[in-house]
């Protein structure tokens, strides 16, 4: 059976599950994704633009007080869309937390957004390419992840140095095919990491991407997120359409 890729992705998930302890001690009572930045939570920033792309359904997962993400955000009413929770009572890495969630992703290609960067890549016009299991949006690597995350030659993802290669960090972005966890469930805790899972469909062949020269940034620690206030209120964050600039 082929995979449906005749229309771009309409159901997103945001990873939402970190402990964020690298931004401790803003992290120690308020999860991350409800720090504000230039005023806003940071997971509104994310929600806006996915709305303005004409997404219909957005997952979001969470763990470490989680209860306040869901009473701060609630079921996406006041955006005019669907939002639907997948909670971890421990956080199950980014592979597992997708897996968990798979039951509420739907059969066809999503959108997977990490909660923790901060872009303006443009979420309507992404799709996953036809035959391919996932479609990576690559970048520059940034000063903490000098040597890159992967290889992007043609339009494909490999783990391996081509020639006529360009070594990239990946974004956090991303449109998956459910067929990617197809026979994977990591341990008993359901615990695993997404590269593993990347790294596999790479070695077939089956992972494409694209380079985004915009603006991105990994919100990772108190210092960056310091950055990317300075950068919402100058404008130097890009045009981030469908989100209300301060």
């Amino acid at each position: 059976m082929g995979m449906d890729t005749s229309s771009r992705p309409r159901v997103a998930m945001i990873l939402a599950a970190g402990k964020g302890t690298r931004m401790r001690p803003l992290t120690l009572t308020t999860p991350k994704p409800l720090l504000l930045a230039a005023g806003k939570p940071l997971i509104e920033w994310h929600i806006e633009r996915l709305v303005a792309a004409g997404f219909q359904k957005i997952v979001i997962n969470h763990s470490w007080l989680g209860e306040q993400l869901e009473a701060a955000v609630g079921d996406g009413r006041r955006w005019g869309i669907a939002i639907h929770w997948s909670a971890e009572p421990e956080p199950l890495e980014t592979g597992g937390g997708i897996m968990k969630a798979l039951p509420l992703l739907g059969s066809a290609p999503f959108l997977v957004v990490n909660g923790d960067v901060f872009t303006d890549v443009d979420f309507a016009n992404l799709s996953l390419k036809s035959g391919k299991l996932s479609h990576l949006i690559m970048v520059t690597n940034p000063d903490h992840n000098p040597k890159g995350d992967f290889t992007l030659a043609h339009d494909v993802v490999d783990q391996t140095m081509q020639p006529d290669g360009e070594r990239l960090t990946f974004s956090g972005v991303s449109i998956l095919h459910p067929r990617l966890f197809d026979g994977c469930g990591g341990d008993e805790s359901g615990v695993f990491p997404m590269a593993l899972l990347l790294r596999k469909a790479m070695d077939k062949g089956l992972v494409s991407g694209e380079r985004h020269a915009g603006y991105w940034l990994d919100v990772g620690t108190p210092e960056r997120f310091q950055t990317l206030e300075g950068d919402l209120l100058s404008g130097r964050a890009g045009k981030l359409s469908g989100s209300r600039q301060p």
